[in-house]
């Protein structure tokens, strides 16, 4: 993996609930309304497991995009991790932690990356698509956490 990068968000949800929004279809569809983002097979609404599949359809840099994740790890309530079966990246692994706090609790995102296209895609990595991903889990992070 090229380029990487971590967003803790905090939450007042207790973990166990924070867990299963993070793993709701139906959220992230509606946390990814600005790219248009739409779960097209696989399981297309609901909770997501271990195992199962989701194919989504979004537009991003005005470039409609398909792209399969797999649910390859899930412990309940601590972790779960997806990674791009088919897609445009090389590869893509998301894992999802999750820890109780007094308060609540804390969600960590771990992304890793890499774009094809060698030198170039590396280039693109670290000039536009790093940033840009970075961001759209902080705001989803955020959308997540704001449910209480």
């Amino acid at each position: 993996m090229t380029a990487s990068f971590v967003c803790r968000t905090e939450s007042q949800l207790p973990v166990e609930q924070l867990f299963d929004l993070a793993r709701s279809i139906d959220l992230h569809v509606d946390s990814q309304r600005d790219s248009g983002e739409r779960a097209v097979a696989g399981v297309t609404s609901g909770l997501i497991g271990e195992g199962q599949e989701v194919t989504w359809r979004a537009k991003h840099f005005s470039i409609p995009l398909t792209m399969t994740s797999r649910v390859t790890h899930l412990d309940f309530p601590r972790s779960f991790t997806d990674e791009q079966v088919k897609g445009p990246l090389k590869a893509f692994r998301h894992v999802h932690e999750f820890e109780p706090t007094a308060a609540g609790s804390i969600m960590t995102d771990r992304v890793e990356f890499t774009a094809p296209l060698g030198v170039l895609g590396r280039a693109v990595e670290r000039l536009i698509l790093a940033r840009y991903l970075e961001r759209l889990i902080r705001d989803r992070g955020r959308f997540l956490a704001a449910r209480a």
